[in-house]
């Protein structure tokens, strides 16, 4: 085998892990519950932090794998993300469980943009470099497909902890691959060190805000507490302002939001990450919770439509794209979202009709996220000058898991407030993420005619 090729499939099998992870957590998330003994609005914790941290870092992760060496952060990055799979699933606690899958979110943080760097590196002729990214694109489709059943499957026959441990033996096969095939970094040490305390402020203010919105309920317990986190937001919010307004080289250039697509891009992908965990983490719990589904049988419920996620982003998509404009073939995708939690909260409404069900995860799973997310990149980065739209398809990126962190947190909280308090999921937390999909529909429709297409 070429080394080209093997360098190929190291890097793609390393993101298809990190897509795995965090789609094979939601049809575990109900054992996992079970076991710790925890209401559905702890346990979501398992899943925000790990986003929110991929997220938070991801930007930084990218400028690193620059700075230091895309290899030299590649290593690191699956060196840590394999110890703390180890860790995740040896966790005999809560508590423990949430900081590795945090660690796990910065692994994959460095893992996801120093990976593709090693790819556009490594193949350079045009046709041969977009055949690879296409490759590594599509096993990340693959590993957020198979993550769903895999699950589902792996937890109920081998316990929930070899969701963490299937990742120990493939990463080491790939960091030793790695080792021996990848290159060795050539570093420029002229190239200024990135802003990594941005990126932890960052971080600590997405994560803090999750946490206030979903301790909201208990404010009369903990308003000291939720009180003094708002404040070490506000002081993180003027420190990470300064910083990007005197740095030479800020953390997240503002310039790029200069435009009406790019500030839409964004906004609408953080409200379909907002939405697209949220109905899978509420979509594992109404299959297994109120259907009285095993895991593996809800994983197996949802395999096929992870393969008709395949064929509509290889055959569906590009040929939407040449008769639809991006801001149309945005709204369809938004539509479907929206279309798929009202099947959902009428199935739950009718006795959990699993013909609506199956109808509702064909429109989010089975096409609405394939539709979505490549025109809201592509909306994002249009306006953007070629030689940063490396960073502004990152930027984005990083909106899609900040949105999804805080969605579940604001789910969380909508379930507290409004729910009862049985484990039983009803329509209206269903009706609350219906809010994010409409939000975007709604957003879209408003700025089509500013934006000129």
């Amino acid at each position: 085998m070429r080394r080209k090729q093997i360098i190929l499939i190291v890097a793609s099998t390393a993101i298809f892990f990190e897509a795995l992870d965090i789609a094979v957590l939601n049809l575990a998330i109900p054992l996992m519950q079970q076991q710790f003994r925890l209401n559905a609005e702890t346990i979501q914790w398992v899943q925000t932090v790990y986003v929110l941290f991929y997220g938070g870092f991801l930007v930084i992760g990218g400028k690193l794998s620059d700075t230091l060496g895309r290899k030299n952060i590649f290593m690191t990055g699956a060196g840590l993300f394999l110890l703390t799979s180890l860790g995740a699933g040896l966790s005999g606690n809560f508590i423990s469980l949430t900081v590795f899958r945090a660690l796990q979110g910065l692994a994959a943080a460095m893992v996801m943009p120093s990976a593709l760097s090693i790819i556009t590196n490594t193949f350079t002729e045009p046709a041969e470099r977009n055949r690879s990214i296409s490759i590594f694109s599509s096993f990340a489709a693959i590993g957020s497909g198979c993550g769903l059943a895999l699950g589902g499957i792996v937890a109920t026959y081998l316990g929930w902890q070899w969701i963490f441990f299937i990742n120990v033996p493939v990463i080491t096969a790939a960091l030793t691959l790695a080792y021996h095939y990848i290159d060795k970094d050539v570093v420029d040490k002229k190239q200024q060190f990135p802003d990594i305390i941005s990126s932890i402020l960052l971080t600590l203010i997405i994560v803090l805000i999750s946490y206030v919105v979903h301790y909201l309920p208990d404010f009369s317990k903990k308003y000291w507490l939720l009180l003094s986190c708002t404040a070490v937001i506000m002081a993180a919010w003027a420190i990470f302002k300064r910083r990007e307004r005197t740095r030479s080289q800020p953390l997240i250039d503002l310039s790029l939001f200069r435009s009406t697509g790019t500030i839409t891009g964004n906004i609408i992908t953080i409200l379909l990450g907002a939405f697209f965990l949220s109905y899978l983490f509420l979509l594992s719990l109404v299959l297994q919770q109120n259907m009285q589904f095993s895991a593996a049988h809800a994983g197996l419920l949802l395999f096929p439509f992870s393969i008709g996620s395949f064929l509509v982003s290889r055959y569906v998509v590009p040929a939407l794209f040449k008769k639809l404009s991006v801001m149309q073939t945005g709204i369809l995708g938004m539509c479907l979202m929206l279309a798929g939690a009202l099947l959902l909260m009428t199935a739950i409404l009718f006795d959990h009709s699993l013909p609506l069900i199956l109808c509702s995860i064909a429109c989010v799973t089975g096409s609405g996220m394939s539709v979505c997310y490549p025109s809201l990149t592509s909306l994002a980065i249009r306006d953007i000058p070629a030689n940063q739209q490396g960073v502004a398809a990152g930027i984005c990126t990083t909106s899609y898991f900040i949105g999804a962190g805080l969605g579940l947190s604001l789910l969380a909280l909508g379930m507290q407030l409004l729910t009862s308090a049985t484990n039983l999921v009803d329509h209206i937390p269903v009706s609350l993420i219906a809010l994010f999909a409409l939000a975007g529909v709604t957003w879209l429709i408003w700025v089509r005619k500013r934006i000129h297409e």
